[in-house]
């Protein structure tokens, strides 16, 4: 064979290898995809005849879109033939559908009719779900006592999340005395059936010594194993370790991988801390649009911190012009939701006629309200201010501050859009 045919043939079985790395995931995506529809077909087939297994699959078909439309009507639909007809599992998804809103109107009392009989019918995540409903007071009166009697019962049968929720309860003192031991007896029942929530949770008691010794080495073998298995908030921690040297080298090209594990996922705390990376400079070269872009994305989610640090670039111009009115919008934000930084630096745009009217009342409640949450050099600082305020005020102004503070503090406080242990309803 002359050297021009070898290059030919050589290029001719590169050209089909190529076509076959592109085209052989297509292929299989088609045929998972036939697969799925030939399912829901059969489905379809044993459901019109009544049998619940089938209702119940052909409803998980229109809830996923996987082999029928996504059609979270028809889900409901299914689901309900299937529950009438007592099968456990359709029960509580249908009971999650009111829970959520799909496919029908939100409605926590439908929801928790449904839950409890799937929970009746020995399904634990029925159970728990009545437990949750009772924790939050959806569909019933709020009852921490009640939810952890159905926390127990749901736990019982080895439900994971059920004992992850019972380590909250513990942890926080919510229902039972705080006990941090048992906090960590019922999250390592959890981490042992490979519960990456219980898993986290057992590091987090670790890194802060809460019912356990401390260890650093021991919170980043259960934070590994978390993340390992995508849970965000583990991955968000395992970049607080790197970025610390808390049971690992120092390593920040480290920390900023994991913390961008977390933030691409959609956690909250994570996007903060890439914003605060890329505003500081230190753990990435510094580069204040990009901090922007991961402060906003934290802050769309209700985050406090990133609120505050968006303010922040508005008031100096870092990355965006100057704007003390958009400055003055988020620091708001962040101050309405108890976060003390943003309540002095709100309170000190008053005092100067930054972004708004020059209002001392306003500069003296606001500054008032982060001297009484602040700690350490930040109530110092604020101490000073209204020292500074008050010069400029009468007896009457200082006294309507005062009182409007006082007004503020029988506020419901606002949630700061952090989720916790119990958030989640899983399907």
């Amino acid at each position: 064979m002359t050297s021009s045919r070898k290059i030919a043939a050589s290029l001719t079985c590169v050209a089909v290898i190529c076509a076959a790395a592109i085209l052989w995931p297509i292929y299989k995506q088609k045929r998972t995809e036939r697969k799925l529809a030939e399912a829901a077909r059969a489905y379809r087939v044993r459901a019109d005849q009544g049998d619940a297994d089938a209702q119940y699959h052909l409803g998980l078909s229109y809830y996923y879109g996987q082999g029928a439309p996504r059609d979270y009507a028809q889900a409901v639909r299914w689901f309900r033939k299937a529950a009438d007809q007592s099968d456990a599992k359709a029960q509580f998804d249908l009971g999650k559908m009111y829970h959520d809103g799909q496919g029908v109107p939100r409605d926590y009392a439908e929801a928790v009719r449904w839950f409890r009989k799937a929970a009746d019918r020995g399904f634990a995540k029925g159970q728990w779900s009545i437990g949750s409903s009772y924790y939050y007071g959806h569909g019933v009166p709020q009852d921490y006592a009640e939810a952890l009697r159905w926390y127990r019962i749901s736990a019982g049968q080895g439900y994971a999340t059920a004992e992850t929720s019972l380590c909250y309860m513990y942890d926080q003192g919510k229902g039972v005395p705080q006990d941090h031991a048992e906090a960590v007896r019922w999250c390592r029942k959890a981490a042992d059936r490979g519960d990456a929530i219980g898993e986290s949770f057992l590091g987090y008691s670790y890194l802060q010594g809460q019912g356990v010794p401390r260890d650093n080495a021991e919170a980043v073998r259960w934070y590994r194993k978390a993340a390992a298995q995508g849970y965000a908030r583990a991955q968000y921690s395992m970049g607080l370790m790197y970025a610390h040297a808390d049971g690992v080298p120092l390593n920040y090209s480290e920390a900023v991988r994991w913390y961008r594990k977390a933030a691409e996922q959609g956690d909250a705390m994570a996007q903060y801390a890439m914003g605060f990376s890329y505003a500081e400079g230190k753990l990435v070269p510094q580069d204040y649009s990009e901090s922007l872009r991961w402060y906003r994305k934290a802050a769309a989610q209700g985050d406090a911190m990133a609120q505050y640090a968006i303010g922040a670039r508005y008031a100096y111009g870092e990355g965006v012009p100057r704007d003390y009115a958009e400055a003055v919008r988020w620091y708001r934000k962040s101050a309405e939701q108890g976060d003390a930084t943003a309540q002095r630096d709100l309170g000190r745009m008053y005092y100067h006629g930054h972004g708004v009217p020059r209002d001392y009342v306003q500069a003296h409640l606001w500054i008032g309200l982060a001297a009484s949450g602040a700690t350490g050099d930040l109530k110092e600082d604020c101490a000073g201010w209204l020292d500074i305020v008050a010069q400029k005020m009468t007896a009457e102004q200082i006294a309507e501050a005062r009182r409007l503070e006082r007004q503020w503090g029988l506020r419901e406080p606002a949630t700061a859009g952090r989720q916790s242990l119990l958030s989640k309803i899983d399907r």
